[in-house]
Protein backbone atom coordinates (compact mmCIF):
# COMPACT_ATOMS: atom_id res chain seq x y z
CA UNK A 1 0.00 0.00 0.00
CA UNK A 2 1.34 3.40 -0.78
CA UNK A 3 0.84 6.37 1.58
CA UNK A 4 0.30 9.73 0.44
CA UNK A 5 2.24 12.78 2.11
CA UNK A 6 -0.90 13.39 4.71
CA UNK A 7 -0.84 9.58 5.90
CA UNK A 8 3.01 9.87 6.83
CA UNK A 9 2.25 13.49 8.30
CA UNK A 10 -0.58 12.38 10.58
CA UNK A 11 1.43 8.97 11.20
CA UNK A 12 4.21 11.10 12.63
CA UNK A 13 2.12 13.58 14.71
CA UNK A 14 0.38 10.44 16.47
CA UNK A 15 3.57 9.33 17.48
CA UNK A 16 4.75 12.52 18.70
CA UNK A 17 1.57 13.01 20.80
CA UNK A 18 1.66 9.33 22.01
CA UNK A 19 5.41 10.23 23.13
CA UNK A 20 4.25 13.28 24.83
CA UNK A 21 1.65 12.00 26.46
CA UNK A 22 4.05 9.18 27.62
CA UNK A 23 6.51 11.80 29.32
CA UNK A 24 3.56 13.96 30.83
CA UNK A 25 3.96 16.68 28.36
CA UNK A 26 0.10 18.13 26.78
CA UNK A 27 0.71 18.87 23.51
CA UNK A 28 -0.88 22.74 22.98
CA UNK A 29 -1.20 24.66 19.90
CA UNK A 30 0.78 26.71 19.10
CA UNK A 31 -1.42 30.27 20.44
CA UNK A 32 -1.87 28.82 23.86
CA UNK A 33 -0.60 32.21 26.12
CA UNK A 34 1.67 31.57 29.18
CA UNK A 35 -0.43 31.68 32.31
CA UNK A 36 -0.10 35.27 34.27
CA UNK A 37 0.03 33.71 37.78
CA UNK A 38 0.78 37.43 39.88
CA UNK A 39 -0.87 38.40 42.24
CA UNK A 40 -0.93 41.85 44.17
CA UNK A 41 0.64 41.60 47.31
CA UNK A 42 2.11 38.35 47.07
CA UNK A 43 5.83 39.07 47.42
CA UNK A 44 8.86 38.76 49.89
CA UNK A 45 10.39 41.72 50.10
CA UNK A 46 11.65 45.04 48.01
CA UNK A 47 14.39 46.33 46.27
CA UNK A 48 14.96 49.94 46.32
CA UNK A 49 16.59 50.55 42.91
CA UNK A 50 18.52 53.97 42.61
CA UNK A 51 20.05 55.09 38.86
CA UNK A 52 23.14 57.06 38.06
CA UNK A 53 20.89 59.38 35.95
CA UNK A 54 24.23 60.34 34.08
CA UNK A 55 24.46 57.01 32.38
CA UNK A 56 21.18 56.94 31.23
CA UNK A 57 21.41 60.65 29.34
CA UNK A 58 24.54 59.35 28.00
CA UNK A 59 23.23 56.02 26.84
CA UNK A 60 19.78 56.46 26.02
CA UNK A 61 21.49 59.97 23.64
CA UNK A 62 18.69 61.64 21.43
CA UNK A 63 16.24 58.91 23.06
CA UNK A 64 16.79 60.45 26.53
CA UNK A 65 14.04 61.86 28.52
CA UNK A 66 14.21 65.86 28.20
CA UNK A 67 12.77 66.14 31.74
CA UNK A 68 15.44 63.94 33.32
CA UNK A 69 18.65 64.65 31.31
CA UNK A 70 18.21 68.74 30.26
CA UNK A 71 17.34 69.40 33.47
CA UNK A 72 19.26 73.21 34.56
CA UNK A 73 20.49 70.98 37.93
CA UNK A 74 21.42 67.66 36.91
CA UNK A 75 20.53 64.56 38.68
CA UNK A 76 22.67 61.95 40.10
CA UNK A 77 20.87 59.35 42.02
CA UNK A 78 17.40 59.09 41.13
CA UNK A 79 14.63 56.80 41.83
CA UNK A 80 14.06 53.92 39.03
CA UNK A 81 11.65 52.07 41.16
CA UNK A 82 10.63 50.29 44.03
CA UNK A 83 9.98 46.50 43.15
CA UNK A 84 8.15 43.68 44.96
CA UNK A 85 10.34 40.81 44.96
CA UNK A 86 10.16 36.47 45.22
CA UNK A 87 13.39 35.25 47.13
CA UNK A 88 13.80 33.99 43.32
CA UNK A 89 12.37 36.54 40.39
CA UNK A 90 9.46 38.91 40.59
CA UNK A 91 5.78 39.93 40.06
CA UNK A 92 5.17 42.24 37.31
CA UNK A 93 2.18 43.88 35.66
CA UNK A 94 -0.47 42.83 38.21
CA UNK A 95 -3.97 43.51 37.43
CA UNK A 96 -5.25 46.80 38.51
CA UNK A 97 -8.56 48.50 39.05
CA UNK A 98 -9.16 51.00 36.38
CA UNK A 99 -9.91 53.97 39.15
CA UNK A 100 -6.38 53.07 41.12
CA UNK A 101 -3.84 54.75 38.88
CA UNK A 102 -1.39 57.67 39.84
CA UNK A 103 -2.83 60.99 40.01
CA UNK A 104 -1.19 64.30 38.41
CA UNK A 105 -0.47 65.36 41.70
CA UNK A 106 0.76 62.60 42.48
CA UNK A 107 3.02 62.19 39.74
CA UNK A 108 4.16 65.61 39.95
CA UNK A 109 4.98 65.08 43.56
CA UNK A 110 7.78 63.12 42.82
CA UNK A 111 9.95 65.09 40.14
CA UNK A 112 12.23 65.53 42.38
CA UNK A 113 13.40 62.00 42.91
CA UNK A 114 11.84 60.60 39.62
CA UNK A 115 12.43 62.95 37.11
CA UNK A 116 10.46 61.32 34.61
CA UNK A 117 6.57 61.22 34.07
CA UNK A 118 7.32 58.29 31.67
CA UNK A 119 9.20 56.54 34.17
CA UNK A 120 6.86 56.92 37.23
CA UNK A 121 3.44 55.34 35.11
CA UNK A 122 6.05 52.65 33.90
CA UNK A 123 7.13 51.50 37.42
CA UNK A 124 3.50 51.90 38.73
CA UNK A 125 1.54 49.18 35.77
CA UNK A 126 4.97 46.84 35.96
CA UNK A 127 5.52 47.51 39.90
CA UNK A 128 3.17 48.59 41.76
CA UNK A 129 0.61 47.33 40.47
CA UNK A 130 1.96 44.04 42.38
CA UNK A 131 1.90 45.40 46.01
CA UNK A 132 -1.29 45.19 46.25
CA UNK A 133 -1.28 49.11 47.87
CA UNK A 134 -3.22 52.20 45.94
CA UNK A 135 -0.88 54.42 44.24
CA UNK A 136 -0.89 57.08 46.79
CA UNK A 137 0.32 54.42 49.03
CA UNK A 138 3.18 52.84 46.98
CA UNK A 139 4.51 56.48 45.84
CA UNK A 140 4.94 57.37 49.66
CA UNK A 141 6.73 54.25 50.30
CA UNK A 142 8.84 54.81 47.09
CA UNK A 143 9.54 57.90 48.50
CA UNK A 144 10.24 56.81 52.34
CA UNK A 145 12.28 53.89 50.70
CA UNK A 146 14.59 56.40 48.92
CA UNK A 147 14.90 58.58 52.03
CA UNK A 148 15.75 55.92 54.26
CA UNK A 149 18.76 55.98 51.95
CA UNK A 150 21.95 58.40 52.50
CA UNK A 151 24.06 58.81 49.54
CA UNK A 152 27.66 59.11 49.73
CA UNK A 153 29.27 62.61 49.65
CA UNK A 154 31.66 61.55 47.43
CA UNK A 155 28.52 60.96 44.48
CA UNK A 156 26.15 63.89 46.33
CA UNK A 157 29.44 66.29 44.86
CA UNK A 158 30.61 64.70 41.81
CA UNK A 159 31.09 67.19 38.86
CA UNK A 160 34.00 65.68 36.86
CA UNK A 161 33.17 61.51 36.51
CA UNK A 162 35.72 59.29 37.11
CA UNK A 163 36.06 55.33 37.24
CA UNK A 164 35.81 53.40 40.56
CA UNK A 165 35.39 49.33 41.62
CA UNK A 166 31.70 48.33 41.93
CA UNK A 167 33.56 46.92 45.33
CA UNK A 168 34.24 50.42 46.35
CA UNK A 169 30.57 51.87 45.06
CA UNK A 170 28.73 49.36 47.57
CA UNK A 171 31.08 50.12 50.86
CA UNK A 172 30.93 53.71 50.13
CA UNK A 173 26.87 53.13 50.32
CA UNK A 174 27.29 50.84 53.46
CA UNK A 175 29.49 53.32 55.28
CA UNK A 176 26.61 56.10 54.82
CA UNK A 177 24.00 53.51 55.74
CA UNK A 178 24.49 52.14 59.18
CA UNK A 179 23.12 48.58 59.15
CA UNK A 180 23.32 48.17 55.34
CA UNK A 181 25.31 44.97 54.54
CA UNK A 182 27.00 43.83 51.52
CA UNK A 183 24.30 40.89 50.72
CA UNK A 184 21.84 43.52 50.80
CA UNK A 185 23.40 45.74 48.47
CA UNK A 186 24.08 45.07 44.45
CA UNK A 187 25.82 47.53 41.80
CA UNK A 188 24.84 46.87 38.22
CA UNK A 189 26.70 48.61 35.31
CA UNK A 190 25.76 48.60 31.48
CA UNK A 191 28.37 48.88 28.85
CA UNK A 192 31.43 49.79 31.71
CA UNK A 193 29.26 52.30 33.35
CA UNK A 194 27.83 52.89 36.40
CA UNK A 195 24.42 51.61 36.12
CA UNK A 196 22.06 51.33 39.35
CA UNK A 197 22.32 50.29 42.96
CA UNK A 198 20.31 48.30 44.25
CA UNK A 199 18.93 47.82 48.20
CA UNK A 200 16.80 45.90 49.37
CA UNK A 201 14.55 45.90 52.41
CA UNK A 202 11.83 43.73 54.03
CA UNK A 203 7.91 44.93 54.02
CA UNK A 204 8.97 47.47 57.22
CA UNK A 205 11.78 48.93 55.11
CA UNK A 206 14.31 47.38 57.19
CA UNK A 207 17.31 46.41 55.31
CA UNK A 208 17.72 42.40 54.37
CA UNK A 209 19.04 40.05 52.85
CA UNK A 210 18.50 39.30 49.09
CA UNK A 211 21.39 36.77 47.89
CA UNK A 212 19.33 36.68 44.49
CA UNK A 213 19.52 40.73 44.01
CA UNK A 214 23.15 40.05 45.16
CA UNK A 215 23.95 37.63 42.25
CA UNK A 216 23.55 40.10 39.91
CA UNK A 217 26.47 42.78 40.93
CA UNK A 218 28.83 43.95 38.49
CA UNK A 219 31.37 41.90 37.53
CA UNK A 220 33.93 44.42 36.39
CA UNK A 221 36.83 45.04 37.85
CA UNK A 222 35.97 49.07 37.59
CA UNK A 223 33.68 50.99 35.93
CA UNK A 224 33.08 54.85 34.72
CA UNK A 225 31.53 56.89 36.81
CA UNK A 226 29.97 59.93 33.82
CA UNK A 227 29.70 63.40 35.18
CA UNK A 228 26.46 64.94 35.88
Amino acid sequence: MRLSVSDVRQAIHGCLSALLVLLGVALLPATTARADDDEAGDFDFYVLALSWSPTYCATAGARADPQQCRAARPFRFIVHGLWPQHERGWPDFCALPRENQPSREIVEGLFDIMPSRGLIQHQWRKHGSCTGLSAAAYFDLTRAAFEKITIPAAFQNLRNGGRIGPDAVETAFRMSNPGLRDNAIATTCDAGKLKEVRICFDKELNFRSCPAVDRADCRARVVEVPAP
